[in-house]
């Protein structure tokens, strides 16, 4: 069953880390916002392989905003 990986807050996507097709587990970091100058690394809850990443280094995201998929 895919995962989805939310925003939990208005914050900028500073830096992108891993890309559509690669193999992710519990831990790892996705992305990096940036929110008040402040450095939140969105991590990976389950094992799998990342199907879709919503974002772009630069973009904003919102509360609720999708940022990736995880099968």
């Amino acid at each position: 069953m895919a995962e989805e990986i939310r925003a939990e807050m208005v914050a900028n996507v500073w830096k992108v880390i891993a890309s559509a097709g690669d193999t992710v587990v519990e831990g790892d970091t996705l992305v990096i916002l940036e929110s008040m100058k402040m450095e939140i690394p969105v991590i990976v809850e389950s094992d799998g392989v990342v199907q879709q990443l919503a974002v772009n280094e630069g973009d904003v995201v919102q509360d609720g905003d999708l940022i990736a998929v995880i099968n």
